[in-house]
């Protein structure tokens, strides 16, 4: 969009000269009063920015923008709350494939309530809540304008911590349940990473499809609790990974039976301990890397089990014009979530304290629930 507030990010490496640096961003005050007389203009927005590619901690700041013009088609949504992902920070270290240009601000999915709307926009009003369907960069910010095609209505009564982070870790667990194998009440997947949010979804979307589960996770202090944890959410059977240190892991499934899809997001061991559960013809499909080591099959799972191995990337899937496709799904999710079907763990933080919310975010603060900015 060719809006002020563009042209304030690029005047952060001095590509445009509208503002002086040494007015901390801001707009001149005749530029300001002469477009503002002109058309229908956005609040000012607080926004957290990054002008290259580095650690997150480094190179993020919280500036001010000045107001966007709000045309025809726009919405105007002021922005309630919006969680820090890893693929947010991925993508401010310069890392993830697919990102903004920078400078930007960052952030990918969230909640906000319609605050004005462009003279054209039908089926939204001041005080909808409302999400961006597909998810759109730079929700770190409390005011965004965007067309009325990005926004998603929402019910209100949904929880706002829930309402902002269900287009990421939720959908992605879904689409996986959902995509690969045919799944039907009555049949079983494994899983590795299951206390990881995507983990958590998998275990209680399953749950509520009548589909079990089976759960592997690392040994480490406190593996008996999240034992307990995941249980409580619904997985039938979770295992550590020295459990499974034995010759037929499939000793372990009593009257479960063999699953025919796996989900993988940590590689190495964790992974083939995911393959030994799968029964003949059964699929894996990987969707993280957290140990950073390479996934390695046997021969024998190739040609006697006929095993397969697929991947899974969210952002790819939603950008196959599948709009509304997701848009139900989310509505579908919110649902379970009313129902009392999907819960995880989440700490609500105010945009102020956004910089203390990242150093949770990057783990530097020990284990911490995901963090969600409060606008």
């Amino acid at each position: 969009m060719a809006s002020v507030r563009l042209a304030t990010l690029k005047a952060l490496h001095g590509s445009l000269s509208i503002f002086n640096p040494s007015q901390s961003l801001m707009p001149r005050t005749q530029t300001y009063t002469v477009r503002a007389l002109s058309a229908t203009m956005s609040p000012p927005s607080s926004a957290v920015v990054y002008e290259h590619h580095g650690p997150p901690d480094s190179v993020t700041r919280l500036i001010e923008l000045p107001p966007v013009e709000i045309k025809q088609n726009d919405v105007c949504v002021k922005m309630l709350a919006a969680p820090i992902n890893p693929s947010d920070i991925n993508r401010i270290e310069g890392v993830y494939p697919v990102r903004p240009q920078v400078p930007a601000v960052g952030g990918y999915e969230g909640v906000g309530e319609v605050h004005s709307l462009g003279s054209a926009v039908r089926g939204l009003s001041p005080g909808d809540w409302v999400i961006p369907s597909p998810p759109s960069f730079g929700t770190w910010q409390t005011y965004i304008v965007k067309d009325q095609s990005v926004w998603h209505k929402i019910d209100k009564n949904t929880p706002m911590e829930y309402a902002a982070t269900v287009t990421v870790n939720p959908l992605t667990a879904l689409r996986m349940l959902e995509d690969f194998a045919g799944l039907k009440s009555g049949d079983s997947i494994v899983q590795n990473g299951a206390t990881s949010m995507v983990g958590q979804c998998i275990i209680q979307i399953a749950r509520a499809q009548g589909i079990r589960s089976i759960n592997i996770t690392r040994d480490r202090a406190g593996s008996d609790e999240a034992k307990e944890k995941l249980k409580k959410l619904g997985a039938d059977e979770v295992f550590t990974e020295s459990q499974l240190e034995v010759k037929n892991v499939k000793d372990f499934l009593a009257n479960i039976p063999e699953p025919a899809l796996g989900f993988n997001c940590v590689g190495g061991n964790a992974a083939s301990l995911v393959l030994k559960f799968l029964r003949q013809g059964g699929t894996m499909v990987t969707y993280g890397g957290m140990s950073k080591k390479p996934i390695t099959v046997s021969t024998s799972s190739f040609i006697f089990k006929d095993l397969s191995l697929r991947g899974f990337w969210l952002q790819k899937w939603m950008n196959s014009d599948k709009a509304e496709e997701c848009r139900r799904m989310i509505d579908y999710l919110l649902g379970l979530v009313h129902e009392g079907k999907l819960t995880y763990e989440m700490e609500l933080v105010p945009f102020n304290d956004f910089h203390t919310a990242l150093d949770k975010a990057l783990g530097k603060l020990g284990s911490q629930p995901k963090q969600v900015i409060k606008f």
